[in-house]
């Protein structure tokens, strides 16, 4: 059984507010990265600044509640002001708890078929 919970977040980064979310974006991964059942949290950017994926992974659904949690009492008011999220992926088996609080994003969830993690 995977305990491990991630997700693929897609963002269009909203016209003229690309630095206040770069600025914001330094911040969260601060934050994130003192979180300890963290274990990858990746931020990609298209070349014209259009376009932001965030690639999180979490050792388990209590990690993903603890991110949660920080997200939407810290930073989730801005983050929404200089994004627009256009889709969701999450993967592994989140618990009740995390799928109640991701499932006002949309998400389509993705279950284990196979594979492996190092």
């Amino acid at each position: 059984m995977i305990n491990a919970v991630s997700w693929n977040l897609r963002l269009g980064v909203r016209e003229g507010r690309l630095e206040e979310f770069r600025d914001l974006m330094h911040e969260m991964v601060r934050s994130t990265e003192a979180e300890p059942g963290t274990t990858a949290y990746e931020w990609y950017i298209s070349d014209d600044g259009a376009t932001c994926h965030l690639h999180e992974c979490y050792a388990d659904s209590g990690a993903a509640l603890t991110h949660l949690g920080s997200f939407g009492a810290h930073f989730a008011e801005r983050f929404l002001g200089c994004v627009e999220p256009t889709s969701l992926c999450v993967y592994g088996e989140p618990s009740n708890e995390v799928r109640a609080i991701l499932d006002g994003w949309g998400p389509t969830y993705l279950g284990p078929f196979g594979g492996f993690r190092r």
